[in-house]
């Protein structure tokens, strides 16, 4: 398939609790487990919310971690200025240091003044010079403090990052771990669909947990995150004659989602889709999706926007992992309209 240019639409909010699954890699699956372990479609669904979890955490992890690297950096830009301050306070001190030793040297105050022609100005000079001296000493003082604090926050802002990047590098550790789990729950989901489709027969739905999703929208894309492949009316090999529809680029065992409320009005497998699932929409609309792994519903049930009705995956006349969607105006193959078009009539940018 040809990929086309990325679209996005607001990913399903990950609860936050589910951070703490992921330190042990367990959790609640979607669905319950058998005697056998859990059932591939939920432990395919199960794997991929902890990897966008563990993604999100990993996110805000390195998002944290650039905030106290920055902080700290601050803080020695700081450091520096307060140094140079106190360099030039020290600068100023020796300077009046010589010009008081110029003008008396060791001699006491009091015999200065005695030998002075003008004991009002030298005195007047040397409160001066006291104050100037009071002051050095108190900025210096001041600036002391400063530079102590500074660098105790700079050690612990370098700490805190330093704490936030071994975070990270276990997060990175656990995204891999997730992966190669996700694979082999993939590679177990697909089978068990190749053999359905091959046999002919659906196993049934499989009633995967619904998120925790609620839109306003009449209408939106078949899966919350992908890429797009094949368009409609595209030639190729591969079709007898033109293509009949969107195609998503999406993993195996990605939940597809009803485009808008409806009815199910036929699930089956075998044939070029595979495993596929068709909705009709008020207005006398019908939107398929085919290639599946899985459906989670069953003929007659009725099906709100944003819904799951499966999984993705590549049954049927299929060369790669993706979703083919249409749009049609019977039930039936041959009566498809472009999804593109379609969607956005009714305000959904693909």
């Amino acid at each position: 398939m040809r990929p086309g240019p990325r679209r996005s639409s607001r990913s399903l909010v990950v609860p936050a609790l589910l951070f703490c699954l992921l330190v042990a890699l367990g959790g609640t699956p979607a669905l319950s487990a058998g005697a056998e372990g859990p059932e591939p479609s939920a432990e395919v669904a199960r794997l991929l919310e902890e990897a966008s979890a563990a993604s999100l955490h990993y996110e805000q992890g390195r998002r944290a971690a650039a905030v106290q690297q920055a902080r700290a950096r601050r803080l020695e830009r700081l450091l520096a200025r307060e140094r140079r301050e106190i360099a030039a306070l020290h600068d100023d001190l020796g300077r009046i240091a010589r010009a008081q030793y110029r003008s008396g040297g060791d001699i006491p105050l009091t015999a200065q003044m005695l030998l002075s022609d003008r004991p009002e100005e030298l005195m007047h000079g040397q409160r001066a010079v006291w104050q100037a001296d009071l002051a050095v000493n108190n900025a210096v003082e001041k600036s002391r403090r400063a530079e102590l604090r500074l660098a105790a926050g700079q050690r612990t802002a370098a700490a805190a990052w330093h704490s936030l990047r071994a975070r990270n590098v276990r997060l990175a550790r656990l995204k891999e771990s997730i992966g190669t789990k996700l694979e082999s729950a993939r590679a177990q989901l697909q089978s068990e669909a190749d053999g359905s489709v091959a046999a002919g027969q659906c196993r049934g739905p499989v009633r995967l947990r619904q998120p925790k999703f609620r839109t306003t929208r009449a209408w939106l894309p078949p899966v919350a995150s992908y890429q797009l492949s094949a368009g409609f009316d595209s030639a190729g090999a591969h079709w007898a004659h033109r293509h009949t529809g969107q195609d998503f680029a999406v993993g195996i065992g990605t939940p597809v989602r009803a485009a808008g409320a409806g009815r199910v009005v036929s699930v089956s497998c075998g044939g070029g889709f595979g495993i596929e699932v068709v909705v009709r929409h008020p207005g006398a609309y019908y939107t398929q999706y085919a290639h599946l792994a899985a459906a989670a519903v069953d003929q007659g049930e009725k099906v709100a926007a944003g819904q799951w009705l499966g999984q993705a995956g590549t049954t049927g006349n299929s060369t790669g992992p993706h979703l083919h969607f249409e749009v049609r105006l019977t039930p039936y193959l041959g009566s498809g309209i472009d999804p593109v078009k379609w969607f956005a009539e009714r305000g959904v940018r693909l």
